[in-house]
């Protein structure tokens, strides 16, 4: 750049141009020195069946990948672990937002670590934002002394708007942690609705963490998680609040005998205890023992993994159908074309819906 002072109208006076700054990033600097070599799938699956944590992080990671190119590697290895997996006891843990679950995972889990040794894995589903699409991913800081233990895995997973398909992942997860040598899994979800489905659908023992004074008989019987519960706990026992808990706990248990008794043949039971004092965490476990020695002995233990193999086979095809179906190049073209019409009111969202479908088909038959 010339400086000014250099014009014609200031003869007696001249301006050097200065020495040439040098770049601020060294010109012989070898960047593919601090890139990580891409492993093998041989290589994660000899990593993870170590217990090397960075290698499962890693994996889990593949897992969650939306890129297609990482969806053939991450089932390969998914398939490779396979054989080391099936080995822990899966705990699914959900409640309303507030009821406690992170700090109550993190006193069940160094109390069956402390009492039970072996290795944790924590799998939280943390939703995403309708609007922004991001998660806040912060189970894990009210997790203090857990994520503090060398046995323990912590992993948290956001929804990104596919409830269905970060479930799945969570299940392939799941495999890869209990190939990497942990026998007890947690998977935790907010207790939202549909969550709790998909999660009751992945784990051995589905525990609700409930508050007391949310309503009365009447209110726990219209809510349908209760179905699914295998034992209900209610959270914040203490202090002043040690008379509330135990009346609620009264309404949940009258309530679930409205309630057909489970395929188990266990009748869920309601407990109380604080999760931030660690009270009542004891009787909590030995009830979840309990029930995994019940259900290993009549059969329903394996009955129900059996059951869900086969839910998330066809959740699996349910799904890839429909990301086949939105990346088809000829429905891609088309669905502005279809929404327009269903907007400017000429035609049903039902009839615009069968028409893409029908297209979707005839392209399939053409191909073949």
């Amino acid at each position: 750049m010339e400086h000014p002072e250099n014009n014609e109208e200031y003869k007696g006076l001249t301006v050097n141009s200065g020495v040439e700054q040098p770049a601020i990033i060294n010109p012989y600097l070898n960047r593919n020195r601090f890139r990580k070599r891409e492993l093998s799938a041989a290589e994660m699956v000899e990593g993870i069946v170590k217990g090397d944590v960075t290698i499962l992080s890693q994996a889990v990671t593949l897992v969650e990948s939306v890129n297609p190119n990482h969806q053939s590697k991450a089932q390969e290895v998914i398939e490779k672990c396979l054989p080391y997996s099936g080995k822990s006891v899966r705990i699914g843990i959900s409640g309303v937002p507030g009821a406690g679950k992170s700090t109550s995972i993190d006193q069940f889990g160094c109390h069956v670590l402390d009492e039970h040794g072996g290795k944790l894995a924590v799998l939280a589903i943390d939703p995403s934002s309708e609007r922004t699409k991001g998660s806040i991913l912060g189970d894990k800081t009210r997790m203090e002394k857990l994520s503090l233990r060398k046995e323990a895995f912590i992993r948290p997973s956001p929804t990104a708007g596919s409830l269905g398909g970060v479930a799945r992942k969570t299940r392939e997860s799941i495999i890869l942690c209990e190939a990497a040598g942990y026998d007890k899994i947690f998977v935790e979800t907010v207790g939202v609705g549909q969550s709790e489905t998909a999660c009751h659908s992945m784990v051995d023992f589905f525990l609700l963490i409930q508050l007391a004074g949310t309503g009365d008989e009447l209110q726990g019987i219209k809510r349908g998680i209760m179905e699914i519960s295998d034992g209900i706990v209610i959270n914040k026992c203490d202090g002043n609040n040690v008379e509330k808990c135990q009346l609620a706990a009264t309404n949940f248990r009258n309530a679930l005998h409205f309630f057909p008794m489970p395929d188990s043949g266990w009748l869920p039971k309601v407990l109380c205890y604080s999760g931030f004092y660690g009270t009542g965490v004891k009787e909590i476990w030995d009830m979840i023992y309990e029930y995994i020695a019940f259900v290993k002995h009549n059969g329903y233990f394996d009955h129900r993994r059996n059951e869900q193999s086969k839910y998330w086979m066809y959740e699996s095809i349910n799904e890839n159908l429909r990301l086949n179906f939105y990346h088809n190049p000829q429905i891609e073209h088309r669905l502005e074309e279809a929404e327009r019409t269903v907007l400017n009111g000429q035609k049903t969202s039902f009839a615009a819906a069968s028409d893409l479908l029908e297209m979707y088909f005839d392209y399939l038959k053409r191909k073949e």
